[in-house]
């Protein structure tokens, strides 16, 4: 799937969370509806069928329970894609990635191998940190194999691993730094790998057991060495240059997008723009990692998700300067994002509502993100209930109308979206505070009572009444939207005409 990722440690968020978020765009000409759910452990199959490879995998018999934004129909499988589950890790999969032949070609993809349709669903009701999630989802690599390349984040309350595929059954991991943030369009995107670690003491880097050997035996390292040079040895291998891609079209599709969203975190630590820029849209040098000049929040997130080059000559909506270079890149807000999730773990709140999963559906240029408690049994139909009909019953629907709508007529409803958007980030953030403080109180008057807890039922049904309050409020800011979009693509109607006929 064409997507883009973005990863953000704990000392680099306003609040201490972990960040982990991610756009799933649906292929070119495609739209792919969503709902957002939870997956009960009676509900977690106990042998896992793909459709798109028809691979049957055993699972264990001790599934958690977890949310997930599947499709909404299911005829290509289940695609879970980004989710919680109780013990507060978090996974988001998969940012499609790019190789090379030489890696393809040492181990080939596995046609009948898993992939993106598969990962969350037998990876993460099985898993208690972030850690084990690419140990387990490595171990599966290593005996199923994969028909594609893969990008795959693990989150937990103290730290994030991303994890990249390297052909058919090899992997690589990299702690994402605690101070800084990551960004991934569909690349590998691991600049340097310390093979020391990742093959001994494992701190901060993970790999496939046999790495060292797939990398000797197949000629894969391409960086100029002294004759002395120890590969066992290496703390910084380039591994963007041995597993990675360099081809032209990275240069309209991937490298531009990981310009976009650095050059709006990092405004100031590098040269952007202009004929001596450090790095540029065409850049294959831009870090993998970075540490922002101030801490990032929800909003930054969901900016830099939403980025169609604005303030730049490549923005599509652009009405002034060279109309060439307008659309001459792949915007990260584009027309088919299916979804997009954040999932902040919060660590100063208690372990039952540290994870809040903010999730918006539609092109992102035209919508909100909304907040969600994890913890739940259940999420709002109006989420969970997306079909194949369109109706405005559905969030996603809904989305896609306002989107479809706003993009004919941009110059007229900009205002009106950018002011939705903003309503609902405010309202959102003023109910997440009244409803924590609201579950610390109740908290403490069943100390006082005397009973000295709240029974599990109890948090979740306070927190499920939390999420549809959420959901009501967007709904009702959305219907709100929509009838302004709507107003304003009649008035733009090409057959309008001013005379009145009263």
């Amino acid at each position: 799937m064409p997507c883009t990722t973005i990863l953000v440690g704990k000392n680099a968020t306003y609040d201490g969370s972990t960040m982990a978020a991610r756009n799933e765009d649906s292929a070119s000409g495609e739209f792919t509806p969503k709902k957002f759910i939870v997956v009960k452990p009676e509900d977690q199959p106990r042998t896992y069928h793909s459709v798109m490879s028809g691979i049957e995998i055993p699972l264990p018999e001790n599934p958690v329970r977890y949310t997930a934004v599947p499709n909404a129909l299911p005829d290509e499988g289940i695609w879970g894609e980004a989710g919680v589950n109780i013990y507060n890790v978090a996974m988001t999969e998969t940012e499609t990635i790019t190789s090379n032949p030489r890696v393809l070609g040492a181990d080939p993809l596995v046609k009948g191998g898993i992939g993106e349709e598969d990962f969350l669903t037998i990876v993460l009701p099985y898993i208690r940190s972030a850690r084990d999630g690419v140990l387990r989802l490595g171990s599966l690599l290593e005996k199923y194999g994969t028909y594609e390349m893969n990008g795959i984040g693990f989150q937990d309350a103290g730290e994030i691993w991303w994890m990249e595929t390297i052909g058919g059954h090899h992997w690589i991991a990299k702690r994402v730094p605690d101070h800084a943030y990551v960004i991934v369009p569909n690349q590998q995107g691991i600049d340097s790998l310390d093979l020391t670690d990742a093959l001994g003491k494992k701190r901060d880097h993970l790999c496939s057991a046999d790495l060292l050997e797939f990398i000797r035996d197949n000629h894969l390292d391409l960086a100029m060495h002294p004759e002395s040079y120890d590969l066992a040895a290496e703390t910084a291998f380039p591994v963007r240059a041995a597993f990675g891609s360099r081809n032209d079209s990275d240069h309209s599709y991937n490298t531009p997008r990981a310009w976009a969203m650095a050059r709006y975190l990092n405004p100031h630590t590098y040269k952007w723009d202009g004929p001596d820029a450090e790095y540029g849209p065409e850049s294959d040098d831009i870090p993998w990692s970075l540490i922002p000049e101030k801490k990032i929040t929800q909003n930054d997130v969901k900016y830099v998700l939403s980025n169609h080059f604005q303030g730049t000559p490549y923005d599509p909506y652009g009405r002034h300067g060279d109309s060439s270079l307008q659309g001459k890149y792949r915007s990260i807000g584009v027309n088919r994002t299916n979804f997009l999730s954040l999932t902040q773990l919060r660590p100063y709140m208690p372990a039952d509502h540290m994870a809040i999963q903010w999730v918006t559906m539609g092109s992102n240029l035209y919508n909100a993100l909304v907040p969600f408690y994890a913890n739940v049994e259940t999420t709002p139909d109006y989420f969970s209930n997306t079909g194949r009909q369109v109706t405005t019953e559905s969030f996603y629907w809904t989305n896609r109308l306002v989107g479809a709508l706003a993009d004919a007529h941009y110059a007229m409803c900009g205002t009106h979206v950018e002011r939705y958007q903003n309503k609902v980030g405010a309202r959102s953030m003023e109910m997440i505070h009244r409803f924590d403080q609201g579950l610390l109180d109740k908290i403490d008057q069943a100390t006082t009572e005397g009973s000295g807890f709240m029974t599990q039922e109890e948090i979740h049904r306070f927190l499920e009444e939390c999420n549809e309050a959420f959901a009501a409020m967007v709904r009702e800011e959305l219907q709100d939207l929509l009838s302004k979009v709507l107003y304003e693509a009649s008035m733009g109607m090409k057959n309008s005409y001013s005379r009145s006929d009263a």
